[in-house]
């Protein structure tokens, strides 16, 4: 069997990549990866449980902010990409029954029902871009690994079965520099916008910063504090309260690659 390659490989279009994720030649996170393109956080549900899904994303829109839905049963989401399948173009997906993770796969096909409905919701991995092309430095990327995410006693407003507190996402940098980073991810609201949080990790619930919840440790360096932003992880934490009997996710990090142009998500001010 051919062992996937999990290189960067800036070359590479969201068709390219998806064919590859497909055909289990790419696996891992998909941060830095086709860069100026929309990748999307995963939550698929049964039919009767998404009213109260969307009203939840609709109630806290920074981390929870909706790309895309699909019609129950449908697999295929030409409005953000050409031949995309929902069941086989993330690398890692994890498999919930009763609020409890019970397998990650790289392929749902055999566990698809013509009930399910999927959800696709903006993730930190597009402002990244628009990160590093104002020169700063993003340290997950330029480490190779995946974001750091937390847990946090920031709850989020409940709707239905669905509640919980909220995760977020770290990427450390000097006063300064946090500062540029806000202001740039502020054009940005589709894709979680400015952070929320800066410095003070255990004001926001964060006892450890050197071991996150989900994701990989990065270096924190002398001068550097530590930003964060609402996380598409939460909606994890809202399906774990929630004891639904069978729900899907994207695993952290490994995110739908959209042919939408993250572009295309900037807010203009005026």
């Amino acid at each position: 069997m051919k062992e996937p390659n999990n290189s960067i490989e800036q070359t590479l279009s969201p068709q390219q990549l998806r064919k590859k994720i497909r055909g289990g030649e790419h696996s891992g996170n998909t941060s830095g990866h086709c860069n100026g393109y929309v990748q999307c956080n995963l939550v698929i549900l049964p039919a009767d449980s998404a009213a109260d899904f969307l009203q939840f994303c609709q109630s806290n829109p920074k981390p929870c902010p909706l790309i895309a839905t699909s019609e129950p049963g449908v697999f295929t989401l030409p409005t953000l990409g050409e031949d995309i399948d929902i069941r086989t173009d993330i690398p890692s997906y994890k498999v919930f029954e009763h609020g409890q993770v019970v397998s990650e796969v790289n392929d749902i096909s055999a566990l698809w029902r013509d009930d399910l409905v999927a959800f696709l919701l903006g993730c930190s991995f597009s402002f990244e871009e628009a990160l590093i092309a104002d020169g700063l430095e993003v340290r997950n990327v330029s480490e190779a690994v995946n974001v750091p995410m937390y847990r946090t006693n920031i709850d989020c407003t409940p709707a239905g079965p669905f509640a919980g507190e909220m995760v977020v996402s770290m990427r450390p940098f000097v006063p300064e520099d946090a500062l540029r980073a806000a202001e740039i991810c502020k054009r940005y609201p589709s894709v979680h916008g400015e952070p929320i949080h800066y410095a003070n990790p255990e004001h926001i619930g964060i006892t450890d910063i050197d071991h996150p919840d989900f994701g990989d440790a990065v270096t924190i360096k002398d001068g550097e504090m530590p930003l964060f932003w609402a996380c598409g992880v939460t909606p994890q934490v809202a399906l774990e309260a929630a004891k639904l009997p069978f729900c899907i996710t994207h695993s952290p990090g490994c995110m739908l690659v959209t042919d939408l142009k993250n572009s295309d998500l900037a807010v203009v001010s005026d």
